[in-house]
């Protein structure tokens, strides 16, 4: 794949790149639900179904700026499509699933909304590079943050929920706390990383991101975030060691991290008990409970893409009038995988998820100035984050855009490197470059 060349500095050239790079970033911010859900809610924070069209218009832009530039490099994405064929038909599945779903015209919809978003991903891991890529990702939530912090001392009252909490821009605590985290890790990476001259602003919007994260309380957000770190120093120390010793270090840190799983399963809900604190993790203990059950009910197919959290499904009403309170998603990405799929896309969604954390491994160890290091973290983070979350499969969703991408650029970069380790290098223009 090869841009056009940077020796050819025309003023047309110059357009284009900058129309990517700006449109690239616009269409990130749009889909972080920053801003605009919060002028549309109304007091209680509720979108009512006006607000939710309005919202709707606003992914328009996306879509045609994603369009442009996939017209603009379809032989690249032709490529970036059979490098992975994991993340097509991932793609696929949702529009198979219209077949056996419970409310057909509603997985209709929503799949054609995560084809958009998964072409996006496309066109980000086509022309951006994962240092490009990080400081894209390093000025759009940090944007985020700073003007959360901005609102919230203009006007307080807006930018805090009900309880207290601050959410900035945005509509939810929760969203600003897993913003703040990825902020928190990119201005991490841009404070480590030598090749590039922002460290005053990476370590501002690195205290701006631990004050919302603090303000917003969100407990997912902050172990994200710690286990970020943890991510950091345990792909610093990979690309170090070598042969046996690089395995068992692997091994190592995977029993370290499900002892600490297994850990608190079982007492997390004790010691919560002992502080005070709610033992059902704000009622997603007895939601998984009642979620587990129908997903046995429904384990080879699952119910649909994005159908059982609908107002059509009586299965999702049982579980509502035994919670008392209309759960959006399951509050585990994983387990609305399977909701969604079945076994059957849980198993290919877990190879696809194993391909990638190893070929993310392997072009870091191969190269660990090229910037690897953070996408790396970044997706391993992302997993830990739907343990409480579901941001997997998540339409005109900017976390899971990020996601998507990482995973492509894996891809799009790991056979490269094998064959030929001298064959690749960093464009000034973007986008990987095969000699």
């Amino acid at each position: 794949m090869r841009p056009n060349a940077p020796e050819v500095a025309s003023r047309l050239a110059f357009g284009w790149r900058a129309i990517e790079c700006w449109g690239a970033a616009m269409s990130l911010f749009l889909q972080t639900g920053a801003l605009f859900p919060l002028m549309l809610a109304d007091a209680a924070g509720d979108l009512n179904d006006s607000a939710k069209s309005i919202l709707r218009l606003l992914c328009l832009p996306v879509y045609a700026y994603t369009l442009l530039m996939l017209m603009r490099n379809f032989p690249q994405f032709r490529i970036a499509l059979r490098q992975n064929l994991f993340v097509p038909l991932m793609v696929a599945l949702p529009f198979v699933s219209v077949f056996w779903s419970v409310g057909p015209s509603t997985t209709l919809r929503r799949a054609v909304a995560l084809l958009f978003t998964m072409l996006l991903a496309y066109v980000l891991a086509i022309r951006f590079t994962p240092r490009q890529l990080l400081l894209l990702a390093f000025a759009t939530f940090g944007t985020c943050i700073v003007l959360s912090l901005a609102v919230f001392a203009a006007s307080p009252h807006l930018a805090r929920m009900p309880d207290g909490a601050i959410r900035g821009i945005f509509i939810h605590k929760n969203n600003l706390g897993w913003y703040a985290s990825i902020t928190i890790l990119a201005a991490t990476a841009v404070l480590m990383d030598g090749a590039l001259s922002l460290r005053r602003t990476a370590l501002a919007l690195l205290i701006a991101g631990v004050v919302c994260l603090v303000g917003s309380g969100s407990v997912t957000a902050i172990i994200v975030t710690a286990s970020s770190y943890c991510l950091i120093g345990f792909y610093s120390i990979l690309p170090r060691i070598r042969g046996v010793s690089r395995i068992v270090f692997v091994l190592i840190s995977v029993q370290i991290a499900a002892g600490l799983l297994i850990s608190l399963h079982e007492f997390l809900v004790p010691l919560l008990e002992a502080l005070g604190k709610d033992s059902t993790l704000t009622g997603r203990l007895p939601l998984w409970e009642l979620v587990d059950g129908q997903i046995g009910d429904h384990l080879l197919l699952g119910f649909g893409y994005q159908a059982f959290w609908t107002e059509s499904n009586p299965e999702a009403w049982v579980i509502w009038g035994k919670l008392q309170w209309m759960a959006p998603h399951a509050h585990n990405g994983f387990r609305d995988t399977m909701l969604n799929f079945g076994i059957t896309g849980m198993a290919l969604f877990v190879l696809m998820l194993f391909h990638a954390v190893h070929q993310g491994a392997a072009l870091h160890c191969h190269d660990r100035k090229y910037g690897w290091l953070w996408l790396n973290v970044f997706t391993v983070a992302i997993l830990v984050m739907n343990l409480t979350e579901s941001t997997f499969f998540l339409q005109n969703d900017a976390i899971f855009v990020l996601f998507a991408t990482a995973i492509i650029m894996f891809s799009l970069y790991a056979p490269v490197v094998s064959s030929n380790p001298a064959s690749v290098r960093q464009p000034s223009a973007g986008c990987i470059i095969v000699e």
